[in-house]
């Protein structure tokens, strides 16, 4: 079984698009949304969810004010002002950090399971898919990452498939690093701006660092020639192969809106490339072509 993310280093690339070009192209694989905070690739494959999971990131409070003696240590000692005066717990802004049960002195304070978002196994007219939402404002985007990847893993193995396409959040952080770790390959989808080849050396830092191999893909490369110019260069001196070079089409917004993926939705020149890309990738993952 191998896995593939595809991620960028800033949001708005055309990371997701091409995700779901691939799971169009892929014949035998599971996919895997792991952009668990804002997530959209349901947009486009519309998965029919077949089993629905809790997931419960960091703990809350919870107070039995029944034996509550009133002594307001917990109030005083909460660094998030999340306990008031009258010993009521304000869900919204408890951290989860434990210091009040820690100091409340007859212990009517304990941390139970928050319910901080929902995983989700599902199909998709491509196969099989894990994807999951975190709550807004909620925290353990990471963990919730993790979930899902493993869902996927076991969705792979139970539906004898040799790939698990990711389609892997954008920047730097913990969700990033959760959704690369230990893959077999990451797809850099960046764009010729000047942010994103800032960010597009900041992420392959990030790959560099946890030793997995990385490759480019430059989309709509058109919309800058010269900027495109200096991201091959870039990835030339560093030994970091382009696999990809897409150019601008709203053929891909079109798409979008159809919710198809633009494999599906055109036969167009914007296509023919992804398919002769993700053909490369297939061959550097060594999967059946």
């Amino acid at each position: 079984m191998k896995e593939l993310t595809v991620i960028s280093g800033k949001g708005g690339t055309g990371k997701t698009s091409i995700t779901a070009a691939f799971a169009s192209l892929a014949e035998n694989a599971v996919i895997a949304d792991c952009d668990v905070d804002a997530a959209d690739l349901h947009l486009i494959l519309k998965p029919k969810v077949k089993k629905i999971m809790k997931f419960h990131g960091l703990k809350i409070a919870s107070i039995d004010k029944k034996f509550c003696i009133d002594c307001k240590k917990c109030h005083d000692y909460c660094h998030f002002n999340a306990i008031d005066e009258k010993i009521n717990l304000i869900k919204g802004s408890c951290e989860g950090c434990g210091v009040c049960s820690y100091i409340c002195p007859v212990h009517v304070i304990t941390m139970v399971d928050r319910d901080s978002g929902i995983a989700y196994l599902s199909e998709t007219r491509f196969g099989p898919m894990a994807h999951a939402v975190l709550k807004t404002a909620e925290e353990a985007s990471g963990k919730l990452v993790t979930v899902v990847r493993n869902n996927a893993k076991h969705l792979a193995e139970t539906k004898q498939k040799d790939l698990i396409l990711i389609d892997g959040p954008p920047g730097i952080g913990c969700p990033v690093i959760a959704s690369i770790t230990g893959v077999d390959l990451v797809l850099i989808v960046t764009e010729p701006t000047l942010s994103a080849i800032h960010d597009l050396e900041r992420i392959l830092g990030v790959a560099k660092h946890f030793k997995i191999p990385a490759i480019v893909c430059i989309n709509k490369y058109t919309i800058n020639l010269d900027n495109s110019k200096k991201i091959e260069q870039y990835c030339m001196d560093n030994n970091i192969p382009v696999v990809g070079k897409l150019p601008y089409d709203n053929l891909m917004t079109k798409a979008m809106i159809h919710e198809q993926s633009i494999i599906e939705f055109s036969d167009a020149n914007l296509s023919h490339q992804i398919h002769k890309m993700w053909n490369n990738i297939q061959g550097m993952l060594k999967l059946h072509v």
